[in-house]
Parts: structure tokens; sequence; C-alpha cells
């Protein structure tokens, strides 16, 4: 199952859906990759955690930049902390976790949000048009790992007001490229098992 969300199980609502969806499951990485400046000092990582462990999961850190991807393999769940997608991406693509990350989500439970939302779609073109400030590694290739065709559009409401023309921007996007993005605020997520989609409002 593949989890994308705006900002984790942060509300009672997608956290109750999370508890529903969920079977045996015992343990939980949570991967602070994203994050490349704070890594586990990331100030969600607390709260995260706390969530998974609402869920009766163990928790674990784990780094992409210091663990091999194979060790994502031993978890029952496994959860990625926002950052920034150009960063997350090109990790993936030097540990060779795209396949496994592939694996996690068709077995068992890979849960997405804000960066991750992104790099676990398509493509990094949405994100590229509202911050290409954030491509500071200057990666040419945006294509995502494509776990899904769903593009989603993390922190809507709190962006609304924080981009100029913000909707209209994502508007034009889907225009040019033929989509429809799925707009998420926090608290909000979609759930995708078996191809069937659906979405967690607040």
């Amino acid at each position: 199952m593949l989890v994308l969300c705006s900002n984790g199980l942060s509300a009672q609502n997608i956290l109750k859906e999370m508890g529903k969806k969920l079977k045996n499951e015992k343990t939980a990485a949570l991967v602070v990759t994203a994050d490349h400046e704070y890594k586990e000092k990331n100030y969600h990582v607390e709260r995260v955690a706390g969530e998974l462990e609402s869920l009766n999961l163990g928790v674990s850190i784990v780094d992409l930049d210091k663990f091999p991807a194979e060790e994502l393999l031993r978890y029952d769940v496994v959860e990625f902390i926002g950052g920034n997608p150009f960063y997350l991406l090109n990790s993936i693509r030097k540990n060779n976790a795209s396949e496994i990350l592939k694996t996690i989500a068709d077995t068992k439970v890979l849960i997405g949000w804000s960066a991750a939302v992104f790099v676990f779609g398509p493509t990094l073109e949405l994100v590229n048009m509202y911050s290409p400030e954030m491509n500071f590694l200057g990666l040419t290739d945006l294509r995502g790992i494509n776990l899904t065709k769903v593009e989603v559009l993390p922190h809507y409401n709190k962006f609304l007001d924080r981009f100029e023309c913000f909707e209209e921007k994502c508007k034009a996007y889907e225009r040019k490229h033929n989509v429809n993005v799925i707009r998420l605020n926090d608290g909000e997520g979609l759930f995708i098992e078996d191809n069937i989609i659906s979405i967690c409002r607040v």
C-alpha cells in the first residue's frame, strides 16, 4: 500500500484510517533522508515517530545516506519525512533504492509526505515550477520513481497565500501536461492499494 500525505499522519481522521488499514504490522522505519541538513534532528521527527508509535509500531530512524536501502525491507511500515525532493530523489538514485521502495509499496506499507509525494510520483516538474531554487544539485532528469501516476500538491492551504498565483499556476500546469493534480491540505492524505485510490480529507 502506498500512502501519500501532506504532512504525515497528523490528523486524527487519517491516523484512524491508517489504523484500520494495518493488520499485524509491528515495526516501522522513519526515513529522514529528505532533510539533508537536520536529518534525525528534524523538528517533525518526534511528532511523526509518536504517530507511528500510537499505531503500536516500534520505530527506528533510518537514513539512506548512511544505511543500505535493503535495510528498509526489514520493516513492516516505511515512512519518509519531508524536506528537499531533489535531494531525496538523488539519494534514492545513488543508493539504488527505487526497486526496493516499489517492493515495499506493493507488499508492505510505504508512507511519503511533502517532498516524498513528488519523488514517489511521476515527476518533480510541479515542485520545480514553484521552487526551482531547491534544486541546488542541478538535477536535469526530474522524473520521479513512478510508484504511482497520481500527482499530488501537498500543503495546499498553507501555500495559497505564500506563493503568488498559486492556484492559477497549478491549473496552468494541469492544462499543459493534461493531468489532474490532487491538492492536499495538511492533515489529509490518499491511500493507494490495488490501484484503488481513496482520499482522506480533514
